[in-house]
C-alpha cells in the first residue's frame, strides 16, 4: 500500500515565516500583518476573520507580488528532492494549508500531487472572500480524507508534517506524524520531532 504524505506550509515547509507574512512584506505591510497574526495566535480571531482581514489588507496585490513572495520565501532545503523521492517510491504528497489557495497551489510546480489552501478570489482581487472556502484546522482533516479516498489509501498509510496547534487535528487523524520546527504542544503529540532547515532530514526520520 502506498503512503500519502500531508505537508503543512507555514512554519513547516517555510522556515520561521508564513505565506501571509511574505506577501505582506512585498506590499510593505509587515507590521499590519504581524498584528493580525498575533490576534490569530491568541485566538481573538478565527481563520475566516483573519482571511477577510488580509484580503482587505492586500487590496493592491498583483500576481507579480505573489510570485516575488513565493520565490523569496525562506523555504526549507530539499523540498523538491523529498517529493521526487516520494513519487519515485510510488507514494503521494499533498500540501494542506490555511493560507491562500493562490499561493499554496504554486507548490504544484515543485511536484506536489495536490495542494489545497483557503479559497481566495483571483489576484488582483475583484471579489470578496467567501466564508465557505476558508479552511479551519478541522477542515484540514476533511481535505485529507478526500485525498485519502482519491489516492486509495487508509489512515494507517498517511503521514502528516506540521508545526503548530492548527495541525493537531490532522496529527490525530493519521498513523504517523512529524513535528517540524514545532511548538511544544504539537511536538509532544508527534511520532517524530525535527528541528532544522532541511526537509530531507525530517523525511529520513521515517526510516
Amino acid at each position: 500500500m502506498p503512503l500519502l504524505h500531508f505537508f503543512d506550509l507555514d512554519g513547516t515547509l517555510m522556515y520561521g515565516s508564513s505565506s501571509p507574512a511574505e506577501i505582506s512584506r512585498q506590499l510593505g505591510l509587515s507590521a499590519e500583518l504581524a498584528e493580525l497574526e498575533r490576534s490569530f495566535l491568541a485566538q481573538e480571531i478565527g481563520p475566516h476573520q483573519f482571511s477577510v482581514a488580509v484580503h482587505q489588507l492586500w487590496s493592491g496585490l498583483t500576481p507579480a507580488h505573489v510570485r516575488a513572495a513565493f520565490d523569496g520565501a525562506p523555504w526549507l532545503a530539499g523540498i523538491r528532492d523529498v517529493w521526487q523521492e516520494i513519487r519515485r517510491r510510488g507514494d503521494y504528497c499533498a500540501v494542506i494549508s490555511l493560507s491562500p489557495s493562490f499561493f499554496v497551489e504554486l507548490l504544484l510546480e515543485w511536484g506536489a500531487d495536490a495542494a489545497h489552501g483557503s479559497v481566495f478570489p483571483e489576484v488582483p482581487f475583484t471579489r470578496p472572500v467567501e466564508a465557505a472556502g476558508i479552511l479551519t484546522p478541522q477542515g484540514k482533516v476533511a481535505v485529507a480524507e478526500r485525498l485519502r479516498e482519491r489516492f486509495g489509501v487508509t489512515r494507517d498509510d498517511c503521514v502528516a508534517y506540521g508545526d503548530s496547534v492548527t495541525d493537531a487535528h490532522l496529527f490525530e487523524a493519521v498513523a504517523v506524524s512529524v513535528a517540524v520546527n514545532a511548538r511544544p504542544y504539537l511536538a509532544e503529540r508527534a511520532t517524530h520531532v525535527y528541528e532544522g532547515r532541511d526537509l530531507r532530514e525530517a523525511y529520513q526520520l521515517l526510516g
